[in-house]
């Protein structure tokens, strides 16, 4: 598993019942969770949420689909946390959404840490002209990550204004201002084969693509049949030097095997090397377990 276990700001205390009890900063979350199967267990006994201590919200399922969330305890509508990447402070500002979600996922954080050595490494070796891609890039954690371990070039690519401009308040927050960011409100698949055609080459590409979706023109995206012909597309604009390749997903029909033989067949036949594939997870502190929280394949030239 590519756990992310390094978080001061972030944990995770309890999971279980399809629901999972997190504390954001200060600030105590209760939100659904499809792969907390099991029950809830506090101090080594079975128990309910009821017997656990209200957190400041819990997001409620409506039998109709989505949910909401009801505020049980004194809490700021939005407030920031921090991250610290291999000894570089990132911040991002958290603010609950009417869809569960919180503006950040922090296990990611494993993908964060592994690109950025890379990056820190490559820099240290001696090159100084690193440029990376971030497609589907939501709000920019990742995006800072590269920043921050010192990409020279950050291109992020998404198809949501909104998103686009929590990144930039992120990188602001992360203290990231002068960091060269390029931010692109675009769909995805449009952007990489312009920059195709324009003969530019990143020497790493970061993707979190959905499991579903359309464009800003009704572009449709589904993850099954739409992955393979997109990554061997954007693996065009990898340099001859190229550092890694990351992909996550959170689609459940997926398991990161079959990412990781996307990654080889398209990254692997042109520059070698091999893709390793893992869930994501995140330690449920109180209960001595890790949550899985999707999958990722990396893959690096020198596997």
């Amino acid at each position: 598993m590519f756990l992310a276990n390094g978080w001061k700001d972030y944990e995770i205390l309890y999971a279980g019942g399809q629901d999972k009890y997190e504390r954001w900063g200060d600030v105590y979350l209760r939100r659904p969770d499809p792969q907390a199967i099991w029950p809830v267990f506090c101090n080594g006994k079975e128990v309910t949420w009821n017997e656990i201590e209200a957190p400041n919200a819990a997001y409620n399922r409506s039998s109709t689909g989505g949910g909401s969330w009801q505020k049980l305890k004194s809490m700021p509508s939005k407030w920031n946390i921090g991250y610290d990447s291999l000894g570089k402070h990132l911040e991002f500002i958290i603010e609950p959404t009417s869809f569960k979600h919180t503006g950040l996922f922090p296990e990611q954080a494993s993908n964060w840490d592994f690109a950025g050595k890379l990056i820190s490494d490559a820099v240290a070796g001696g090159r100084d002209d690193i440029k990376i891609l971030n497609l589907f890039a939501y709000t920019g954690a990742a995006t800072c990550a590269a920043a921050c371990h010192g990409a020279t070039e950050v291109v992020h690519v998404d198809s949501s204004k909104g998103m686009i401009q929590r990144a930039k308040e992120n990188v602001v927050a992360s203290g990231l201002e002068d960091a060269y960011i390029r931010f692109i409100n675009e769909d995805c698949r449009k952007f990489v084969e312009r920059e195709i055609r324009r003969g530019r080459k990143y020497d790493g590409i970061i993707m979190d693509p959905p499991k579903y979706g359309r464009g800003p023109t009704g572009e449709l995206w589904e993850i099954e049949k739409s992955l393979y012909e997109f990554v061997e597309r954007t693996s065009l604009l990898l340099s001859d030097n190229p550092l890694f390749v990351i992909i996550s997903s959170y689609a459940t029909e997926l398991g990161s095997s079959a990412v990781g033989n996307v990654l080889n067949l398209t990254c692997g036949s042109k520059h070698g090397g091999k893709a390793v594939c893992d869930e994501l997870g995140l330690p449920v502190s109180r209960m001595g377990i890790n949550l899985p929280c999707g999958q990722a394949a990396r893959w690096t030239p020198h596997a």
